[in-house]
Parts: C-alpha cells; structure tokens; sequence
C-alpha cells in the first residue's frame, strides 16, 4: 500500500506514545504492575475480576438482544436467566470451583449458556473440538478429568459408546436431541432451560453464590501437540478477560495514531454487532469475539455452518458491522459472484487471525468494502488470543504485518537454537511472547509446560522479526504445523495414523497451497516391500481417526525412502515439489 493511502500527517504520535496516552492514570485503560506467579506484569487496571463478573455486568443491557440463531433470539435479560438457571442445575449436581466442564457442540445459544453457566460457579471450562473424532474426544474428557459434559446431538451420537471409558463424568447433558435418551445419567438439556426463545420466561433469580477471583482457573483448551496427544492449555480468569481490554485498546490506539481523541462509551449509541464465523471452542471464537461482546453490549449474530450466501443474507438482514474471523472468510466475502445481490454497506470491519493472510487482501477489502477497515492479529491458543493486532492506517501501511504488541504485553525475538540470545530488530529468529494474557501450563504435561512456559514467556515456535517501531512479522513456524482454514493440523499426528496402517512403512504430511484456506494437508508415503495400499485406503484410514480437517487432500507415493537430511529429518520441502504439477485448490 503507497504512502498517498494514508491521510496527511500520519500518524501523529508513535505506538509508544499512543500506549503511554491510553494507559495513563485515570484512563479506562490505565495499566499498573503485579506480581503474578512469581513474574511481574503489567495488566489492566479496570479489568473485569472474572468471567462470572462479566455475565453479572452484561445484564445491565438488559432487553437488547444479544443471541441471533437462524430464527431465535435472546436478550441479555434472558441470557442471564438461563445462565442462573443452568449453574443452579450445575451446582446441584456437585459441579464447584475447579471442577471441569466440557462443552461440545457447534456455535449455539446452549453453548453460550453452557459455558458462562460453568464459569459462574468458578468451574474450569473444557471447551473440545466439535470436529474431533469419537476416540478424540473421549481423550479430552478423561484427560480433563470433566465431570459433567454439554453436548449437542451430533456429539452425543458420536461419544455415546465412549462414556462408559470416561470414569470421572457423573452427568451429560444433550442439546436439541430428538430422540429419547435412556441412558440413566444423561439428561436434555431443554429439561432444564426450556427452548431458547422461551429463556426470557426462566425465573429472576441471581447466580449462586461463589468467590472467583483474577487469578483462579477458569478454561482448559486443546491444542494439538506437536508430539502425542492434543495439550490442554489452562488460562486463568485474568488471562481470559485481558481480551476485552486489548481489543478496546487496539481501537483506542488507531484514534491517537490519527490525532484524534477516541470516542467516550455511549449507552444510547446504536448497538454492535458481529457475524461470528467461526467456532466458539477456539479461543478466537471464545475471547476475542464472544467475552467482549457480552461485556460491551454487542449482538452476536450465529451461523450452524459457514456458508458465504448465508452469511450475505444475515449481514443485510441484521445490518451487522463486523464480520471474518479467517483470511478464508474475508477472501470468500470478497470474490463470491452473489455479493452484488445483497445489501452489505452496514460493514464496517472485516478483521481476521489464525492463519497467514497475502498483503492483497488489505487492498481488496477496501476496494470491496469502501466503509470497512481491515484487520488482523496475532496470538495463540497459550495466549488466550490475541496479542497482538493491526487495523486501520497501521494495517494499511504494513499489510504484511500482524501488528505491534498489546501495552501490556511484550515480543522478544531470541536466537531460536539457544532461547536466550535476544537479537536486534528486523533479525529473524524465534517469537517469544510475555503478558497477562498467557496460559499457567499444559494440564497434566509438566515437561511440555517447562519447554513452552517459561518464566513468563511464552515460547511461540513461530519464527518472526521485529521491526524498529515494534511491528512484528511472521516469517514461518517452526513447529512442524499447517493451518488449514484457521485449524491447526500438527503434521506428526497425522503421520502417527498413517503409520498405523499396515501397509507403511514412512511417511510424510506436508502443507500445499489452497487459494482461500491458506493451505492443506496433504502426504507422501513409502509402502513396506510387498504391501499394496491405495491412496482412497489410506485417505479413509485417516478419516476413521481423526478430524475430517486433518484428512490428506492427495496421497503421492515414493517408491524409496522419504529424502533426509544428515540428522534424519525428512527434507519436505522436496516433498512439497511432488503436488507443483496438480491443479491449483481454489
């Protein structure tokens, strides 16, 4: 993007005075120092003390509504009851402050309720991927130690042979379930909480009493490990909440860098609202996009399944501001030939994360959507989101950037062989991120706590340099990972199950381009001397195991052993070269 995009005089003050000015004393957005675990931080000072203090807060917007799904609609009034109602249903089945409870189903209003019903009651919530497979999710559930579960039907069909392995459960709730359930600890959840459009009618009755404070437990979310089994990441309330400062800090931050003072909060001012796109068990989903807007008032618009013409339809319909969630949406809201066909000039935002997006799509937002500011950030799931965040001139003056760090976070880029050198801006070495925001440790995995969580920091694995102003750019990982669509695929895991099958003898997962989802996984295998397997066999033996993401698009096979070099790593860029010649996914 040319200098002749950005307005004369811009910008009128760097990020560190932009920081300094929104944080000062008095400001909403003022920082102070704790002590936390041992390592100081900075945080912020006005910070809600907890999620149950959040849920508390948002009935003040009382009658606005907060839940859209397809034809359903909930308030924040009836919100709050059927969260009172459901953590009273909780506590009396014995669910108290660091018990788990996991919550697996789509994005729907019960999953909302679900989880703020359990972190009302200082529960950790276990959120699992509502696109694991069977045996997946039975592994999140006995490593979690969750002792009730909230599920939709589809889950439920797909765990039900698993509850008998699943020891430490005592109840399972089941969401829109048509069929009567026998079982003699699982129960409909509508049992409880009635039908969505009747929670208006649920009692007025205040949450059950519980003491949750900023530093006690408050999720666990998996993240797919680079070795073995999926890593629960545990986060504390502090770390969860710190999303709705940065965000509102990020927007704080584009006024100052304009010169202009950012705009006080109005109560009588129209009300946000959001397309959310993407799944509430990520913690974009969850901190970035869901928490914040339950605090500040905002309408969150739902959809069962992506799908782009359902998605142009309900921003005309409910004239919503903000949309995207992954570079594969905003490409997809951009270039699909019905867009003319619909009113869409209410955006005003169109802002992703979770996988690399091409500096073209700055330029094409604008174009596509004069009103809209783009925008992206950075952050990870030991990092409860975001982290980072670019948006407005910034995003349009490096479009290549995932933007400077929050004013109460830090990046270090260190020499990735030693994790201690610290090295100068614009070197490219291993990103390091500290803050309040970081998970404590991975639940139960002491030795992948120590390598990752290290006196504060999170050690990221994402290579990356720094620029002079702090600007951070993301140069490659260093796990072996792809992101298909804003799904991590670690490549190990997926290669573990191909080794499984009795016909292989090696293999190798690599990423190849994908127009709108970034890239996708696809393998290259070596069969045992005799064996015989075909690419459908196999692509069918991963699907029988894993998450449908994580399934290859092609399988190539070799006919040696895979190429390595001198210390047995397996040289996929050679690989790679093996799917040039097939056509492009668009």
């Amino acid at each position: 993007m040319t200098e002749a995009a950005l307005p004369p005089g811009w910008p009128a003050m760097s990020i560190a005075q932009a920081h300094a000015l929104m944080t000062q004393p008095g400001s909403p957005l003022e920082t102070e120092e704790k002590v936390i675990g041992g390592v100081p931080l900075k945080v912020w000072k006005n910070l809600p003390p907890s999620l149950r203090s959040v849920v508390e807060a948002s009935r003040a917007h009382g009658e606005r509504v907060f839940l859209v799904y397809e034809d359903e609609r909930v308030t924040f009034e009836a919100f709050y009851r059927a969260v009172s109602a459901f953590a009273r249903e909780l506590a009396a089945q014995g669910v108290g402050k660091g018990d788990r409870v996991a919550v697996i189903m789509r994005n729907l209003p019960e999953w909302v309720v679900a989880f703020y019903a359990a972190a009302s009651l200082g529960a950790v919530i276990t959120p699992l991927n509502a696109w694991w497979t069977g045996p997946e999710l039975e592994y999140g559930l006995t490593d979690s130690g969750a002792k009730v579960a909230i599920v939709d039907a589809e889950r439920y069909q797909r765990l039900s042979q698993h509850l008998s392995n699943c020891p430490g459960l005592v109840r399972v709730y089941v969401s829109r379930e048509a069929e009567e359930i026998a079982h003699p600890w699982v129960a409909k959840l509508e049992s409880v909480l009635g039908s969505a459009n009747d929670w208006g009618r649920l009692p007025d009755q205040p949450l059950p009493p519980a003491e949750v404070g900023p530093e006690d437990d408050a999720t666990i979310f998996y993240t797919s490990g680079t070795t073995g089994k999926p890593k629960g990441a545990l986060a504390t309330q502090r770390a969860v909440n710190s999303n709705i400062m940065t965000a509102a800090a990020a927007g704080a931050r584009g006024f100052l860098r304009r010169g202009e003072a950012p705009p006080a909060p109005d109560p009588s001012a129209p009300q946000r609202s959001s397309l959310i796109s993407v799944p509430f068990f990520h913690v974009t989903g969850c901190f970035a996009v869901l928490n914040p807007s339950l605090f500040s008032g905002a309408k969150l618009v739902m959809m069962y399944r992506w799908d782009v013409v359902r998605a142009f339809e309900l921003i005309e319909r409910e004239k919503i501001q903000s949309a995207g969630g992954v570079p594969t949406i905003a490409w997809q809201l951009i270039e699909h030939p019905a867009r003319a066909n619909y009113d869409l000039s209410s955006l005003e935002a169109v802002a992703y994360g979770g996988a690399p997006s091409a500096p073209e799509l700055v330029r094409r937002i604008r174009e596509t959507f004069p009103k809209s500011q783009p925008g992206q950030g950075w952050g990870m799931t030991e990092t409860c989101a975001t982290v980072t965040s670019n948006s407005a001139e910034d995003y349009i003056n490096r479009p290549d950037s995932c933007g400077p760090a929050a004013a109460v976070a830090e990046l270090q880029i260190r020499d990735a062989a030693d994790g201690v050198t610290v090295l100068p801006a614009g070197e490219v070495g291993e990103l390091w991120s500290k803050g309040p925001m970081n998970c404590k440790l991975y639940w139960n995995k002491p030795e992948a706590t120590a390598q990752t969580f290290v006196d504060g920091w999170v050690r990221t694995g994402d290579l990356a340099k720094l620029d002079e102003e702090g600007f951070c750019f993301i140069i490659d990982r260093a796990k072996d990972m792809l992101i298909r669509g804003g799904e991590n695929i670690y490549c190990v895991e997926v290669e573990n199950v191909l080794y499984d099958h009795p016909a292989v003898m090696d293999a190798a997962v690599v990423g190849i381009p994908h127009r709108t989802l970034g890239e996708e996984p696809a393998a290259v295998v070596t069969l045992k001397p005799g064996a015989e397997a075909t690419e459908a066999e196999l692509r069918a033996h991963v699907a029988e195991r894993l998450a449908a993401f994580k399934v290859p698009v092609q399988i190539r096979f070799w006919h040696e052993t895979l190429p390595r070099n001198a210390n047995g790593k397996i040289l996929k860029n050679e690989l790679k070269k093996l799917f040039e010649d097939a056509p492009a996914s668009a």
